[in-house]
């Protein structure tokens, strides 16, 4: 997938395979939904990637027991690479994006850079849009994906 992208980065203290279990089998960890852009009406829930590893998928838990299947792993390395596609409940079955989590040590710690792509194929009347213009909602979801490294880097 290609189009318009979020990209961010941050250093944790941890090996790339360290980094990389953190980020996988810790997600209903350190996710926490943003005001602006959560799953659904009912919030995130609990995000987890069922089954882990190749040909996997990342579903969310909401509180009532419902699942939603966030969507299917495309690429699965541990210590190297994870991209997976992200569709929110309220998407038509032809919108998705996809996100792209890299790890690259550096030194004793490890680069986390995430790229979510795709942004520019969900219209900007579309709710998870909330009506932004297409470079002002990346910057705002940018700035959460910054703070969910941060969080990420807590459970390093």
């Amino acid at each position: 997938m290609s189009g318009a992208a979020v990209i961010v980065a941050l250093r944790v203290g941890a090996t790339p395979a360290a980094a990389f279990a953190a980020f996988t089998e810790g997600i209903g960890r350190w996710w926490t939904s943003h005001p602006l852009f959560p799953l659904s009406p009912k919030g995130d829930g609990t995000l987890r990637f069922d089954p882990a590893g190749p040909g996997g998928r990342l579903v969310t838990r909401f509180d009532d027991g419902e699942e939603w299947e966030i969507g299917r792993v495309a690429d699965w390395r541990p210590g190297e690479r994870l991209s997976f596609g992200w569709r929110l409940p309220s998407f038509a079955e032809d919108q998705a994006t996809e996100v792209e989590v890299r790890f690259e040590a550096i030194g004793d710690e490890t680069r986390v850079t995430v790229e979510h792509r795709g942004w520019d194929n969900i219209p900007q009347r579309h709710a998870a849009r909330h009506g932004f213009e297409l470079m002002l909602f990346q910057r705002r979801l940018g700035e959460h994906w910054q703070a969910l490294l941060r969080r990420l880097s807590g459970e390093c």
